[in-house]
C-alpha cells in the first residue's frame, strides 16, 4: 500500500515548519526508525524547501512550492518542485574537503541532502513546468 501526501504553500519561509512536521508525522505512522523520522526527513526536506522558495522562486511570495510525498513499504519519495528553471545537480560536488567551505553561508544543502537521503536527483519539470528535486529514503 502506498500513502500519498501534497502539499501546496506560498514561498515564504514560515509555511516550512508546518509541512516538515506532517511529513515527520506521517513518517512515524508508518513506522520509519525513529532517528530517519527526526534527522534525516526534516533536515533534508526542510533543506530543499528552503532552496525551493529562496533559489527556485527567488523568494517571490506569489509563487508556490509543491510538495508530493509517497510513502510505501520500500521507499520515502518526497518531489519538491517550484516554478523555477533548475539547475544541475550534478555540478553541485562541493563538500567539507574545500577550504572555504564551512565559512560559507550558504551551498551546503546539497551536500547535506545527498548525506541524509540515499538519493536526490532532478526529476526534470513536473505538469506544471517547475523544477522538481527528488529526494528518495530506501526503507530498512
Amino acid at each position: 500500500m502506498v500513502t500519498e501526501r501534497d502539499w501546496q504553500i506560498p514561498s515564504e519561509l514560515a509555511h516550512v515548519e508546518r509541512v516538515v512536521a506532517e511529513l515527520v508525522a506521517l513518517c512515524e505512522a508508518a513506522g520509519l526508525p525513529a532517528r530517519l523520522c527526526r534527522f534525516n526527513v526534516p533536515m533534508a526536506v526542510t533543506e530543499a524547501l528552503a532552496n525551493a522558495i529562496l533559489r527556485g522562486n527567488g523568494g517571490e511570495a506569489a509563487k508556490h512550492v509543491h510538495v508530493h510525498v509517497e510513502l510505501s513499504a520500500h521507499r520515502l519519495l518526497v518531489d519538491v518542485t517550484d516554478e523555477g528553471p533548475g539547475f544541475d545537480l550534478g555540478a553541485l560536488e562541493q563538500g567539507p574537503h574545500e577550504a572555504t567551505w564551512l565559512e560559507r553561508e550558504q551551498g551546503r544543502g546539497v551536500f547535506l541532502m545527498r548525506a541524509l537521503m540515499d538519493a536526490v536527483e532532478n526529476a526534470g519539470p513536473d505538469e506544471r513546468g517547475g523544477h522538481r528535486l527528488r529526494l528518495t529514503l530506501h526503507r530498512p
